[in-house]
């Protein structure tokens, strides 16, 4: 079996909910996935279930891309390994994309601009039918560190407003509440009822506070999904001294985030969320930032 291309992103969580405003921001996690492209099937499963791989492929192929030299779209095979949880928010869905991009630039000597990977993910999500809006502030968060504001309604190429370098992982720990797999996809029409919290949200993006976004934009979201649960976990983590939380993208999981100083709120938050929520799984991450960079909030 033959590694015919690598490719390399991460996940990222919602800092401004794109549904709503038509403006949407995330920020970068630091939850690797790498995808490869294949001459034969991974020894490993590779689980698309909503064929967004497949999806992913058939969009290279309708703008024109080349494939690689000798093969046939039958011919190609993915692997995938990936530390971003699937159907919770954190963009797996859209990082997958991006890697599987990466790779397949990397076996075709071809060489895309970041819009056009952005383009060529938004296609393959549409027609797989796992995002409401193509998920284009996803992508553009999942190529690299810190955080952009970006008009999912502007032409792709000029839709980053704000390309910020992030908060620095050295200040702040990220804690992730995984609730189990989405059960539902949202319309576009539940987000449209708070538009209050996500105007906030972007305000304090406007002013560089991505924790402030973070608390607002998670605030509108349990509202807009009718998340009594989340909303409660996340009044739950400020009683236990965090510094931001909200549910990302349309759920479940809920991002806490605390200052790395404080190493006895961050054992309080999990031993809270593990006892009261014995189902759910707790992982500590960190912010991926372009630069080693004092962030706001």
């Amino acid at each position: 079996m033959a590694v015919l291309g690598k490719g390399n992103a991460h996940g990222a969580c919602s800092l401004l909910h794109a549904a709503a405003l038509g403006y949407g921001a995330n920020i970068a996690l630091d939850l690797p996935v790498t995808v490869r492209l294949l001459d034969r099937p991974s020894k490993r499963d590779v689980k698309d279930d909503d064929g967004v791989l497949a999806s992913l492929l058939q969009a290279w192929v309708d703008d024109g891309r080349p494939l690689p030299e000798g093969f046939e779209v039958k011919d190609l095979h993915w692997g995938v390994s990936s530390k971003i949880p699937k159907k919770q928010g954190l963009k797996s869905s859209a990082a997958v994309c991006i890697a599987g991009l990466r790779a397949l630039c990397a076996a075709t000597d071809a060489m895309l601009e970041p819009h056009e990977l952005v383009h060529l993910s938004a296609q393959a999500q549409l027609a797989s039918g796992v995002s409401l809006t193509g998920s284009i502030d996803d992508a553009w968060a999942c190529m690299e560190p810190g955080w952009k504001l970006i008009d999912v309604q502007s032409p792709i190429a000029d839709g980053v407003l704000m390309d910020e370098p992030g908060l620095n992982p050295d200040d702040w720990t990220v804690l992730l509440v995984l609730r189990g797999p989405r059960e539902t996809m949202p319309s576009l029409e539940d987000f449209a009822s708070q538009v209050t919290a996500f105007q906030q949200a972007l305000n304090a993006l406007q002013e560089r506070k991505p924790l402030v976004a973070m608390t607002w934009n998670g605030r509108g979201t349990v509202a807009a999904l009718r998340d009594i649960e989340g909303r409660k976990m996340a009044n739950d983590s400020f009683m236990n001294s965090a510094r931001a939380a909200g549910v990302s993208g349309s759920g479940p999981a809920l991002v806490i985030v605390v200052p790395r100083r404080l190493g006895a709120t961050l054992e309080r938050l999990k031993s809270w969320y593990s006892a009261r929520f014995p189902e759910a799984e707790v992982i500590e991450t960190s912010f991926l930032s372009k630069e080693e960079k004092d962030g706001s909030e």
